[in-house]
């Protein structure tokens, strides 16, 4: 499978739904350890945002890392983090995900993550809304190639 092949919009929601990622110290913990696994190149981290309730994740896992692998990181990863600071249930089993097909499918999806605070009245536009991919503030470094060579 290539690259193409391994990019996935994902998403994920909180145990009951309970809007956990209101508190900003979760919110920004969880940015945290989306940062951090990218950064290790576990996965490339296209595009994300945290909702209350969910988050929405743009990403190719790393060739040798599975999707549900790369979801394992995430999940487990920020519940450990969390644990050393509460005790508190995060997450939902499992998760949602949909194969982007092509570079347009990749943009509308983008535009998506990118607008939901937007929709849901959380911010007035995309990049005042602090924990998303569309803040200038959020250190995610992206791929130089950009998403439409991954795609052509």
């Amino acid at each position: 499978m290539d690259e193409s092949q391994r990019t996935f919009f994902v998403t994920t929601i909180t145990w009951q739904r309970l809007p956990i990622f209101r508190v900003e110290a979760r919110a920004t913990l969880l940015v945290e350890v989306l940062i951090g696994y990218h950064d290790q190149g576990k996965f490339l981290l296209h595009e994300f945002v945290v909702m209350p309730d969910h988050i929405h994740l743009l990403l190719t896992p790393a060739i040798e890392i599975s999707l549900e692998r790369a979801m394992q990181f995430i999940k487990g990863g920020y519940s450990y983090r969390l644990r050393k600071l509460e005790k508190i249930q995060v997450w939902q089993e499992s998760f949602t995900n949909h194969r982007i097909r092509d570079f347009e499918d990749y943009q509308r999806h983008c535009e998506y993550v990118r607008m939901n605070p937007v929709r849901a009245r959380l911010a007035r536009y995309a990049g005042a809304y602090p924990f998303s991919s569309a803040n200038a503030k959020v250190p995610l470094r992206r791929n130089a190639t950009g998403a439409k060579a991954q795609f052509s």
